[in-house]
């Protein structure tokens, strides 16, 4: 059965070595982009930086974990920390420069191989669109939150990969292309799904977005206790590779996963302080006129600094807090990702009529994931209810589902022969060219001040 988008956008034989040859040209600029802030942005930058160092410094001296309470960040799932540090020791535990740079090198080719993930998804399930091959790859490549999280020493894109690679083939076993009888592949996605759930608790979803595939894509085909039986499989690796760390906590200190640890008290006193209904309805006009993550308008809005966090910076942990025409290249970023997000939403529209037209094809376990990813992300949101969660970093285990779709409306606007398809490319290429030169540290800004906001300044610092 063919699972291809229906009216799929052509590049058409005759132009697919011009779509190789921009697609080449394009990752070898994120390559040279990754590897030079790796080595260029600071070493001691980014989120809660010095915090996740001092885990990794631990590791690297003795290779015990922690209790939960006893570091900022030994609360969190371990293993992006023990790879960290293992880094760190294979290198011969050198200056703290040296294992930071590793690190982030690593992390941007765990990033590069997202992207790739998502050319070969539509490569695998939309056969002969390269056009939209190009665009799934190159939004990924030069979207802004995964451009300057690779250049931060973070776990977020380790989960990235561990999930994008989980879903990748769940979605190719749930679609109709694993043996039935095999629960050899089930078993490997769901080892790497509980890989993800070791690195981020949010790692988790990726296990439940991918049994639920599997029972939908069972029951779908009439195969109900075949596929819970792959779910079963998929599901028990996946808690057993993970889920002793929270077991664990469990044991040990009473609870699955930490909140409301002293060690964090300062989270506490930072703005809003509280979430309501609205905060997840409303999107102020803030988040194109006045991009800046400690607008009044934008601590309320859970979605609109989301958004912003996607395509720009606003809480400064990239960029510097006040530099001279930023603030314009921000709203130009803001407006202009706009399209996308667009095309995002209507590749989702479509993706919907497919699932629910045949159960073959990818759309099941990407629907899954990402309606799942956002609910977790929403639930985090309101039970952590501070302007720093609002991060789109945290969603990066969402970069398949967001190429695949997006990257399906966008080729349907791009097609030759439409009126807008060049207002569409120009305003794509605009995005693109303003966050390379955004995010190519120190081309046009450079992170030279402390991380973060000064959000200290609107509330009375604690005791």
């Amino acid at each position: 059965m063919d699972t291809r988008s229906p009216e799929p956008a052509r590049g058409g034989s005759g132009s697919r070595p011009r779509w190789a040859g921009a697609g080449l040209a394009l990752a070898a600029f994120g390559i040279a982009l990754r590897a030079h802030n790796a080595v260029d942005y600071p070493f001691d930058k980014g989120f809660d930086a010095a915090a996740k160092w001092e885990y990794v410094a631990l590791l690297m001296q003795r290779f015990a974990l922690p209790a939960p309470d006893a570091l900022w960040a030994s609360a969190h799932p371990p293993l992006f920390y023990a790879l960290a540090a293992g880094i760190g020791r294979a290198l011969g535990s050198p200056e703290k420069a040296a294992v930071v740079t590793a690190v982030r090198l690593v992390g941007s080719a765990l990033g590069l191989l997202v992207v790739g993930l998502a050319f070969a998804a539509v490569r695998r399930w939309d056969p002969g669109n390269e056009r939209r091959a190009f665009l799934a790859a190159g939004l990924l490549l030069l979207l802004p939150v995964h451009v300057y999280t690779s250049a931060m020493l973070s776990e977020e894109l380790l989960v990235a990969a561990l999930v994008s690679l989980c879903v990748f083939g769940v979605a190719r076993d749930a679609g109709g292309e694993a043996p039935r009888a095999s629960f050899a592949r089930p078993a490997l996605w769901g080892a790497l799904g509980g890989l993800a759930l070791l690195a981020k608790a949010s790692g988790g979803l990726a296990l439940a977005a991918g049994g639920l595939a599997y029972l939908v894509g069972g029951a779908r085909r009439g195969e109900l206790r075949g596929g819970a039986a792959r779910a079963l499989v998929f599901g028990g690796v996946g808690a057993a590779v993970g889920g002793w760390f929270y077991l664990r906590n469990w044991i040990g200190w009473g609870y699955l996963y930490p909140q409301g640890l002293e060690v964090h008290a300062i989270m506490r006193s930072m703005p809003p302080g509280e979430r309501g209904l609205v905060d997840y309805l409303y999107v102020p006009a803030a988040t194109w006129l006045e991009p800046y993550a400690l607008h009044p308008d934008l601590l309320r809005s859970v979605w609109g600094s989301t958004y912003l966090s996607l395509w720009f910076d606003p809480h400064r942990h990239f960029l510097p807090r006040e530099a001279a025409g930023l603030t314009e290249v921000a709203r130009a970023m803001a407006w202009l990702g706009i399209l996308p997000t667009a095309g995002f939403a209507w590749g989702v529209v479509r993706g919907v009529r497919r699932a629910l037209r045949s159960p073959r094809g990818p759309d099941t376990a990407l629907l899954a994931l990402l309606a799942l990813g956002l609910g977790g992300y929403a639930a985090f949101t309101w039970r952590n209810p501070q302007f720093a969660t609002l991060k789109a970093s945290y969603l990066l285990g969402l970069s398949i589902p967001f190429a695949w779709f997006a990257s399906d409306g966008l080729a349907l606007w791009t097609r030759p022969g439409r009126w807008f398809a060049a207002p569409v490319w120009l305003a794509l290429a605009a995005l693109a060219a303003l966050s390379a030169g955004l995010f190519w540290h120190g081309l046009l800004y450079a992170k030279l001040d402390d991380p973060g906001v000064q959000w200290l300044l609107l509330t009375p610092p604690p005791g």
